[in-house]
């Protein structure tokens, strides 16, 4: 069974679908089997994969509502990741959901009959806490958490960490911390290197020990629909993906 992996900040704009994105490439770059869900209304993991989430016929609106299989909704990617896309339908979604039995679980329940065919799962989530959100957190055995190194950071972290206590409660109490990711990282910035201090002060271990720069061809790979390791695979931005992959392997490995 695949290891199903949310990716998720309550804060945007700390790199959560910039990570879901590169992480997947980097994972599937690795030959492992991979698939990416694109949780968010916004679509922008789906654009990043090369996807026009205006013209998919069928997505994650279609396969969550069970208006459509699996295989209706699937798309492969040229950097090998498989893509369940998601748009703006997923706003009707959350709607739907709200209205079946299987509201809080109905994720976990698809992605039962699809993830033996896969190493890894990776769920980009919105970033607000509504029923798309608990979906992926009820179904995902860890969490991987983007932080950008700035003044509010700890607090949002405070408010997604009372959310995973309240998953564990309420229908998932294995979920657990992949760990904590420092995104946007700029050494020169002395407030980017205060909060580095108090993410390991405070978490110790579950802080990757890669770091992610701030990096032009990364922000420039999303226009150009693949992830950074298509798009200028030399660039800080695509290495420093690879070793996130490589690290979250290292620390699988060390589990087991």
């Amino acid at each position: 069974m695949a290891r199903v992996i949310a990716v998720a900040n309550q804060k945007g704009g700390v790199g959560k679908t910039t990570t879901s994105v590169n992480l997947a490439a980097s994972l599937a770059e690795s030959d492992n089997k991979v698939l990416l869900i694109d949780l968010d209304p916004q679509g922008n993991a789906t654009m990043g994969l090369g996807v026009e989430k205006n013209a998919v016929e069928r997505g994650l609106y279609d396969w969550l509502t069970n208006r459509a299989t699996f295989n209706e909704v699937l798309q492969t990617t040229d950097c090998g990741v498989d893509l369940v896309p998601g748009n703006g339908e997923l706003t009707a979604a959350e709607i739907e959901l709200m209205q079946m039995d299987t509201r809080n679980t109905q994720l976990r329940i698809l992605l039962s009959g699809v993830s033996a065919d896969y190493d890894l799962v990776i769920v980009d989530c919105p970033p607000t806490l509504n029923i798309l959100t608990v979906n992926a957190l009820i179904a995902a055995n860890s969490l991987l958490i983007p932080v950008q190194c700035e003044y509010y950071a700890l607090e949002g972290l405070t408010a997604l960490l009372q959310t995973i206590e309240q998953i564990r409660e309420r229908g998932n109490p294995d979920l657990k911390i992949e760990g904590i990711l420092r995104t946007m990282y700029d050494p020169r910035n002395g407030l980017t290197r205060d909060v580095s201090r108090q993410l390991l002060k405070f978490f110790g271990d579950q802080v990757f020990r890669t770091v992610i720069p701030r990096n032009v061809r990364l922000a420039e790979a999303p226009s150009h629909g693949m992830p950074a390791l298509l798009y200028d695979r030399a660039s800080r931005g695509a290495v420093a993906y690879l070793a996130l992959a490589a690290e979250l392997k290292s620390r699988r490995n060390d589990q087991t």
